[in-house]
């Protein structure tokens, strides 16, 4: 709010002087109660300093409500905003970083009154940025699963992007990219076995179905050729009826003679194990080669959702019901 003289739409300059408001930006103030490590509201007050910016990376997926873009890094800390400037007057400040980057007018994309850049370009830029190759896939996979991009889409929009820093890990990043992860998690076991083993590009988060038609499960990770299913149970796996239903579902893969791996949260600090469990899964599905009880060609009836086109054609009342499971 800016400062009002009546007090009706915005503090009394006095009321701006005290404790009860906190400044943001040049003229505008917020209650002090307002939280501002929310990652919409750190964007937004970003946003509101950086006159004429335009928020970029995970700030415009945050703003724009994306699950997994909370702007914190692998251990927590919190990254700060990035902000591409064209009126090089202002310089890095804490909690935001500037670029200098082009902006071309194609690039730009206003959400709820913010300035911010289209989704491929901050798709785009964080992958660009990303410390590591694993982060830049990370990224990208919680880019596609928001839908506004796809893989066909940032394979163009890099082809635009010769000379720019970052260029070439954005596209080792793509050629890596899944459109049908759900978590961030599922990415980085994938590029174990792809990266580490040197596996094929597993099926993400694909329906298995029995020869009948019947639908066996959904698993993070299928090696189609061997008939492997990788899972990561995280902490919410560990007990209750999350841990009952998860066994449940490890005695069906198992029954229709598929293999299951699991990867934990420990495994992450040294996936050596892992590895290891993996590859003893893999040399056990191709030398016992059980009876094939499985298929991932869906039915008649089935609606599939594995891809971003896919998605996107379905209806509203079609997404809530076919992708409520991605939250869970």
């Amino acid at each position: 709010m800016r400062v009002d003289p009546s007090g009706e739409r915005g503090p009394t300059p006095r009321q701006a002087r005290g404790s009860a408001w906190r400044r943001t930006g040049p003229g505008l103030y917020v209650p002090a109660h307002v939280d501002s490590g929310l990652p919409q509201q750190r964007v937004l007050e970003a946003a509101t300093e950086i006159l004429g910016g335009h928020i970029t990376g995970w700030a415009a997926f945050a703003w724009a409500g994306a699950r997994w873009f909370d702007g914190r890094d692998g251990n927590g800390n919190e990254r700060r905003v990035p902000i591409v400037i064209t009126n090089h007057r202002y310089r890095s400040r804490s909690g935001i970083l500037l670029s200098a980057e082009r902006l071309p007018l194609s690039h730009w994309f206003v959400l709820d009154g913010v300035n911010g850049t289209h989704p491929l370009r901050s798709a785009a830029y964080e992958a660009r940025h990303a410390p590591s190759l694993l982060r830049a896939v990370v990224a990208l996979d919680m880019a596609l699963q928001t839908d506004t991009v796809s893989i066909a889409e940032l394979i163009d929009h890099a082809s635009t992007l010769n000379g720019w820093y970052g260029v070439e890990r954005l596209r080792q990043a793509i050629g890596l990219a899944d459109e049908n992860s759900w978590s961030p998690m599922e990415p980085e076991m994938r590029l174990h076995w792809q990266l580490d083993l040197g596996l094929p590009h597993p099926l993400c988060n694909h329906p298995i179905f029995d020869l009948v038609g019947n639908h066996i499960g959904t698993p993070d990770l299928l090696d189609a050729e061997a008939g492997v299913v990788g899972e990561y149970d995280g902490g919410l796996h560990l007990a209750g009826e999350r841990r009952a239903s998860d066994i449940q579902r490890e005695s069906l893969f198992r029954r229709a003679g598929l293999e299951y791996v699991t990867m934990t949260s420990i495994d992450r600090r040294d996936p050596t194990q892992f590895l290891r469990r993996t590859t003893e899964a893999r040399e056990r599905a191709l030398r016992l080669r059980p009876e094939r009880r499985w298929t991932v060609d869906p039915p008649a009836w089935w609606t599939p959702t594995v891809t971003v086109d896919q998605r996107r054609s379905l209806t509203a009342a079609q997404r809530e019901r076919f992708l409520k499971n991605r939250a869970a």
